[in-house]
């Protein structure tokens, strides 16, 4: 499933202008750095070596610029995020202070777009490059790509990110002191809210009149086992015939309001919709499921502050309790 309106979730590195790949020689995803140069990032198709300070950064993955703003650098240009007025998104208006950063595609990277911003840098952590971008890319500028899962999975999580972009920018310091503030908001929501520990919740996108449950490494779903929550066993498409997969202890619903299925019988029958324990965080384009499809250092803890009322309110095992909506 791709990083699109609904985030619908390797090979050879030619010589750029400052970038080698030397296969996988076992450095860890991020790399080491201490602020100096050369540094050293891993990414899926290799590792790469920063050799100087970057001066002109494009982000180029679907999420990307929110780590680079994190860290107190605007991009030249970046990707734009499909299906939401991302330059309004209110978690990252103090960071942008303003600019209109120009984009080099959404869904599709305009490669020419990226070559005439004229990067000594690309950063393409979460993008879905084919081996043939990222050779052309390579041609272009240092270019880091898409980051493994330090947990495994296909997609990498905030940290991972984070950690990659404090590497290659040589700001690993301030890299660590944002990842301390976002996991205190999370730390200070589970110590908050301790019914959320071990819950299972069936985080589901809404597309189409079919439910979609998020994969464990989904960077949507991560968000909610940060907060403590458990993934249910089975994930994927959920038929007509096993709603019953819906039925969790909580269930989270991406990409609708409650008045959009409240004619579907079948969800309402389930008692973790009668009795009040869904949130629905709102349609997609709204700002609430954005932020958790950016999934960034940023939009993580307006995710929280948007999201940490609502789930409390469903896990208190209390019926008469009135979930209400999701206010972002």
């Amino acid at each position: 499933m791709r990083h699109t309106v609904a985030l619908s979730a390797a090979a050879v590195l030619l010589l750029g202008t400052a970038a080698c790949s030397s296969g996988d020689d076992g450095a860890p995803a991020g790399g080491s750095s201490d602020g100096a140069f050369p540094a050293q990032i891993t990414d899926k198709f290799g590792t790469v070596t920063v050799e100087s300070a970057p001066e002109r950064v494009v982000t180029a993955g679907y999420n990307d610029q929110d780590f680079a703003l994190a860290l107190g650098v605007t991009p030249v240009a970046t990707r734009g995020f499909t299906g939401y007025e991302y330059r309004t998104r209110p978690w990252a208006q103090d960071q942008l202070a303003g600019t209109d950063i120009p984009e080099v595609g959404s869904d599709t990277l305009d490669l020419e777009g990226v070559a005439a911003a004229s990067p000594d840098l690309v950063m393409a952590t979460y993008a879905y490059l084919e081996p043939s971008q990222y050779e052309q890319l390579g041609r272009i500028a240092t270019t880091v790509g898409d980051i493994p899962g330090a947990d495994g999975a296909e997609t990498p999580g905030w940290r991972d990110q984070l950690a990659a972009y404090g590497t290659a920018l040589g700001r690993t310091a301030e890299a660590d002191a944002v990842r301390d503030e976002v996991e205190q908001s999370f730390a200070t929501a589970t110590t908050e809210n301790p019914s959320f520990a071990g819950r299972t919740a069936a985080v589901a996108l809404y597309l189409d009149g079919t439910f979609y449950i998020l994969e464990a490494g989904d960077p949507r779903n991560r968000f909610f086992t940060d907060l403590g929550f458990v993934t249910p066993e089975t994930t994927g498409t959920v038929s007509a015939e096993r709603y019953d997969l819906l039925n969790q202890d909580t269930l989270v619903l991406l990409g609708v309001d409650r008045e959009d299925v409240a004619n579907d019988a079948l969800l309402q029958s389930l008692p973790v919709v009668r009795e009040d324990r869904t949130v629905y965080t709102g349609k997609f384009g709204t700002d609430v499921p954005a932020a958790l499809g950016f999934a960034s250092p940023l939009s993580l803890p307006y995710a929280v502050d948007a999201l940490v009322p609502p789930l409390a309110r469903a896990t208190d095992d209390d019926p008469a309790t009135v979930v209400g909506t999701v206010e972002g």
